[in-house]
């Protein structure tokens, strides 16, 4: 971090160095490869051991690769209930084996199934081309085609920064097709708009980890066509009504451009009366998830496992998606 933003940002002496750790696996050099890479060895270097008893299997659903990770022992009442995970990066970096961090945190307050999926990534496979595949392994759940043991109705579905962008349009997408919904949809500080009119995008613009100019190049590798930041299947926050969604947690980092699209889209939710909670970081940055261990962020984590574990509970009182196409916006 620079002297200037030290100043401006009050971090913990702990996120400070994460922050600085986290600096020292910059890219060798601009190219989207050494950036792939880069964000490779960054990830893997906040990954924990992996939780005992996990099991986890690599396979795919045609070309598309996915990862289940089981708790040992048998399925509760003869099927897991499963949590469908949606990788961030920006729609252009990360796979299976950036995000095990995120999974290993999520896997030792959760017993449940967590299926991780491989999207195509951005500039090679722009918009649909991520959220198609979220789609497809979603189909593929609730057909029961990843296992007998696996439940086809507790079906909630997370996701982190540009993953919590395709889990809130996964639910879009639903709706429109008139679909059941996930019995909840888990946001961890997710991109809801393109548009940079909410207060947090100026306050913390240049802030460590994401910043407004290296959010608008991701925009540009997902989105290159003008008329694909209106559409609400990408950007959620640009529908015009939120009615039938699926009930929502949607977790924000204090220090973070995207921190008020989360209010937002909790105000908008609420609006629609579409049951929804936000947990608020405190101290926290985007990305800063990857700290585990620090107090603030082990607290995030209880919040986002205890608001799944709600929506499991509420496993009888799932909604069905209420289809207007002309109403999405």
């Amino acid at each position: 971090m620079s002297v200037s933003q030290r100043e401006r940002y009050p971090l913990s002496l702990e996120m400070q160095e994460f922050v600085r750790v986290n600096q020292g696996f910059a890219a060798a050099d601009a190219s989207l490869n050494a950036r792939r890479e880069a964000f490779l060895r960054g990830c893997r270097h906040f990954t924990p051991v992996k939780p005992q008893g996990l099991q986890v299997t690599d396979t795919a659903l045609g070309n598309l690769p996915i990862r289940l990770y089981k708790p040992s022992g048998g399925a509760p009442k003869q099927a897991w209930p499963v949590l469908l995970y949606l990788h961030g990066g920006g729609w252009d970096l990360g796979h299976l084996d950036t995000h095990d961090w995120f999974v290993y945190a999520l896997a030792k307050r959760l017993n449940l199934v967590i299926v991780a999926v491989a999207y195509r990534l951005a500039p090679e496979h722009p918009y649909p081309a991520a959220l198609d595949d979220c789609l497809t392994v979603w189909n593929a759940l609730r057909a029961g085609e990843l296992g007998d043991d696996l439940s086809r109705q507790q079906l909630v579905v997370c996701g982190d920064s540009a993953g919590g962008t395709l889990a809130a349009g996964l639910c879009m997408t639903l709706r429109a097709k008139g679909e059941s919904q996930p019995l909840g949809q888990a946001l961890v500080y997710p991109v809801l708009t393109t548009e940079t009119f909410q207060p947090s995008a100026t306050l913390y613009a240049d802030a460590p980890l994401l910043s407004t100019t290296g959010l608008e190049g991701s925009f540009e590798r997902y989105l290159p066509v003008a008329q694909m930041r209106s559409e609400a299947l990408a950007m959620p926050l640009m529908a015009n009504n939120f009615r039938g969604l699926a009930p929502a947690f949607i977790g924000v980092a204090e220090f973070d451009i995207l921190r008020d699209e989360g209010y937002a889209y909790r105000d908008a939710l609420e609006a629609d009366h579409v049951p929804v909670s936000l947990y608020l970081g405190k101290g926290l940055l985007h990305g800063s998830l990857r700290a585990q261990g620090v107090e603030p962020v082990e607290a995030f984590y209880d919040a986002l496992a205890q608001s799944i574990s709600t929506f499991l509970a509420n496993a009888n009182d799932s909604i069905k998606g209420t289809p207007n196409v002309t109403d999405l916006g």
